[in-house]
């Protein structure tokens, strides 16, 4: 029989805040299926008027599925979370784009009409589950020269685009680094990063019980001098510092998606309405520059142009690869369009679950920027991807109306 699809609505977001990964952090001793958990009983709490039986599917990525982040993670969140037993649940896996993958693939199932509303998220406790653990790479990749070695190393790659575009200087990164906390630093103090907050309660054998409620990774206090004074791991004399990129985090996400119609029938916010979305491959030696091709085919396949985009929220896991996209696309290094309450750098990046992280912010930033009417979250993906998903704002005048 002919299908209708439906228009797809992002309902509403929340995370933990993120730990440093390790012995030292504030997670060190917390599972990492209780992080997710935490977010989705947050979900249930903070919409009161959603009957837990309502969500129909739960789909939750860490890119290390083993241990506690394993054995179908959506399901196991699902039930842990307090949701019915009939409600089914799976895990995802592509990286760090996980969770922006989780809710594209739910996004798909509502459009298509299978299920009406679901959850969809992601968890990465790099503290426990260093990422390549346990992996058994195929010895042909590189042996058959399917790829250089270096593309099997995140920063690795990222010093590939630092040799590919000597434009991307280190100075850029530095630059862009500093400005990430800065804007991080600004968004706690006007409480804009908080609202999407859940407190966890964490447990140490030595240190005890604790709660956790702010990020830990953040370094307001960073200067250019402190960045110009890094080491450069991945190479003598390099470009990518533990200051100019993302650090190793703990951290989890999840967030609501529904068809727009159900939301207005169970009377559920709309924060966004998602337009389109894409995932492209590149050379996995510039990872990297894999938002790029992404958003270019996401703006065609919507009919919209760069320009149409007020509003960009970027996954900052290097400067560089953030300044390829910006650099491409004409956009200032230092715009206030771009990730206007800091990135990864100065938040953090577990992993699998960042892409929800993004679009919880985008969403703030809709409801204080009416006059924008697209917004966009990107990022790239290890082994040589990207992913951009553009997102419509309800609070614009024009909403809903063809473009």
């Amino acid at each position: 029989m002919p299908r209708t699809l439906r228009e797809v609505v992002f309902v509403d977001g929340v995370r933990t805040p993120f730990g440093k990964a390790g012995e030292k952090g504030m997670y060190a001793q917390t599972r990492a299926d209780d992080l997710v958990i935490a977010c989705i009983r947050e979900l249930l709490e903070r919409n009161p008027d959603l009957a837990p039986e309502k969500v129909e599917e739960v789909a939750i990525a860490a890119t290390t599925q083993i241990g506690d982040q394993g054995l179908t993670l959506g399901r196991m969140a699902a039930l842990l979370s307090g949701l019915p037993k009939t409600t089914p649940g799976y895990s995802v896996d592509r990286m760090c784009a996980g969770a922006m993958t989780a809710v594209t693939n739910v996004a798909g199932a509502i459009s298509f009409g299978a299920v009406d509303l679901a959850v969809a998220g992601g968890v990465e406790h790099m503290g426990r589950h260093p990422m390549g653990e346990g992996v058994d790479p195929n010895p042909r990749v590189v042996a058959e020269k399917l790829v250089d070695p270096s593309a099997l190393v995140m920063g690795k790659t990222a010093e590939n685009l630092h040799d590919r575009y000597p434009s991307l200087t280190k100075e850029r990164s530095d630059a862009y680094a500093l400005n990430s906390q800065r804007k991080l630093a600004e968004a706690y103090e006007a409480g804009k990063i908080q609202p999407d907050l859940v407190p966890v309660a964490t447990r140490h054998e030595e240190k005890g019980w604790g709660l956790a409620t702010t990020d830990e990774p953040p370094r307001p206090q960073t200067t250019m001098a402190d960045l110009q004074s890094l080491k450069t791991p991945f190479r003598p004399h390099g470009g990518v510092t533990a200051g100019n990129a993302a650090g190793l985090n703990d951290g989890a996400t999840a967030c609501l998606l529904a068809a727009e119609d159900t939301a207005t029938e169970l009377g559920l916010p709309v924060k966004m309405r998602l337009v389109e979305y894409a995932f492209v491959g590149v050379e996995p030696e510039v990872m990297g520059y894999g938002p790029v091709p992404a958003a270019e085919k996401a703006l065609a396949k919507a009919g919209l142009s760069i320009e149409d985009i007020g509003l960009f929220e970027l996954n900052e896991a290097f400067a560089v690869q953030v300044i390829a996209f910006l650099e491409h696309f004409g956009i200032p290094d230092d715009s206030d369009s771009v990730n206007q309450y800091g990135g990864a750098i100065a938040t953090g990046h577990p992993l699998a679950s960042s892409g929800v992280r993004l679009m919880n912010q985008l969403a703030r930033q809709f409801e204080e920027h009416p006059e924008v009417r697209y917004g966009m979250t990107a990022m790239c993906i290890g082994i040589g991807m990207g992913g951009a998903v553009i997102w419509e704002n309800p609070h614009h005048a024009d909403y809903g109306k063809e473009s």
